[in-house]
This record gives C-alpha cells, sequence and structure tokens, in this order.
C-alpha cells in the first residue's frame, strides 16, 4: 500500500512511514529543498519520518549523518527535513543538497515503536470508553502525558460519583486487558476519499494518520489510573510500552514478533 501527496511544483512524496512502522531506514533521493523560518530543509522522495500531529510526537531520525527534525510544510505540503537543534555540533546543520541526489534516511525505532504503542493503546482506550457511551472529545499520545478525553450522556452519573469511577475504571482495564489478550489484529484501510482508517479489528475503527502496532498483542504494561472528571469531561490517563523485540538485521530491516 503506498500513501502519496502531491507536492506543489515537484514530484510526489511516498509516506513510507505509514507503509510500513518497523522500517528503520531507506535509500531515497531528493525532491526538494528549501527554507522555513530561515533555515533550510529538504524533502526525500520516501518519507521515513513521522511529523508531529494528531497527538503524536515527531520522529527522531537521521539524513545521513545530520540529526533531523521532520515538519509538515505548509506551502507544498511536504513533510520536511530540517537539522535537529538538540543534534551533535558537528552534524548540526544539514549538509547542502540538491534534487535528485540519493541519500540514506533512518529513524530511531525504539522511539518509534514506543510512539506507535502509544497511539494504538490510546484507539483501544478509545474503543472501550465508547462501550460505556461516552464520546470523545480529545486525545494527547505523547509519553508521560497520553490521556482520552470523552463527554458522557448527562443520564450516566458514574464519572461523578468517587465509588463509581473506580467501577468504571475497572470496566475500561478489563476490556482494554481482553483486547489485548486476544491479540486482535491492527490495519489500515483507504478509503475513496483518500481518509486513512486504523481498525482494531472489528472493535473500532477510526480517521487516523499515525503509526500503530500490528496487534494488540504488540502491547504491553498497559496501565489505566482512575479516571478523573475535569470541567465535565471524563479524563482516561494511560501508559503502554511495545513487547521486546530483535534488534535490526543487518540490512536494517527489523525483525520482530510474528503472528
Amino acid at each position: 500500500m503506498v500513501h502519496s501527496i502531491e507536492a506543489l511544483g515537484v514530484g510526489a512524496q511516498v509516506g513510507a512511514y505509514l507503509d510500513d512502522t518497523y522500517l528503520e531506514q531507506v535509500d531515497t533521493q531528493v525532491i526538494a529543498v528549501g527554507e522555513r523560518d530561515g533555515k533550510p530543509w529538504v524533502a526525500v522522495e520516501h518519507c521515513l519520518f513521522h511529523p508531529q500531529g494528531g497527538g503524536q510526537p515527531a520522529d527522531r531520525g537521521w539524513l545521513e549523518d545530520t540529526e533531523i527534525i521532520p515538519v509538515r510544510d505548509r506551502e507544498s505540503g511536504l513533510v520536511v527535513a530540517m537539522a535537529s537543534e538538540g543534534g551533535s555540533p558537528e552534524n548540526g546543520s544539514l549538509a547542502p543538497l540538491a534534487e535528485g541526489q540519493k541519500v540514506r534516511a533512518r529513524i530511531d525505532l525504539r522511539a518509534r515503536t514506543a510512539h506507535a504503542a502509544l497511539h494504538t493503546a490510546g484507539h483501544l482506550v478509545e474503543a472501550v470508553g465508547r462501550m460505556q457511551g461516552w464520546e470523545m472529545v480529545a486525545s494527547n499520545h505523547f509519553p508521560g502525558q497520553a490521556r482520552i478525553e470523552f463527554q458522557a450522556p448527562r443520564t450516566d452519573a458514574r464519572p461523578a460519583d468517587p465509588e463509581g469511577r473506580e467501577e468504571v475504571t475497572a470496566a475500561l482495564r478489563a476490556a482494554v486487558a481482553a483486547a489485548v489478550a486476544d491479540d486482535l489484529p491492527v490495519f489500515v484501510r483507504c478509503l475513496a476519499d483518500g481518509r486513512r482508517v486504523v481498525h482494531l479489528d472489528s472493535l473500532h475503527s477510526a480517521p487516523c494518520g499515525g503509526t500503530h502496532v500490528r496487534s494488540l498483542g504488540d502491547l504491553a504494561e498497559v496501565v489505566l489510573p482512575t479516571l478523573k472528571v475535569k470541567k465535565g469531561r471524563i479524563r482516561v490517563s494511560y501508559s503502554a510500552t511495545h513487547v521486546p523485540y530483535a534488534a535490526p538485521d543487518v540490512s536494517g530491516t527489523a525483525t520482530h514478533r510474528s503472528h
């Protein structure tokens, strides 16, 4: 499956980060160069880097030996790489690159899978919240901040009562644990209108541009503290990690648990 965006005046960019969450590096070519806020950026054909968005942090990545931060360029619509301010001094700026030049892109796969686990767990929390008759109104999948916020019908008085909060939190935990134990598959379908929809088997589906694990059995240490109610919203905080996976092989392709 290929997800492409047509840039203004340049060739198509392939969202490789959408095609394979576990792809660690790719050899590609520069399709555009430019500036943002006076700083140079580079866009490559096969974009391995997930930019910050949809409640998910940006990938940590490298273009050749330069550590970069990916951002979405509003003018072109491309995901572009800019030198990371936190990179080492000797690799603090992008080397001059030209359109058509061959380059190697790679990501921090451990950070990627950590983000994918949190994002997928967020969909799962949303799914079990909807089972309670709640509607999601906000989400955040950042490490240490992950939460889903819901609006409950006025007829549901449980979240307002401490005992009721404990009871419903226990129900959420049980539903999450059951879905993870069943190792439900996670897959993507693209609609005719171009929307990318992520499915947790038949349990849940939602339009999403984030990265995700291959099945819910890839989630580990999924923890839901007792829910909170703030300004009429139900806040379900959560944490999750990815199960251990093998180090990449010599080709740079990650190997991990098969299903």
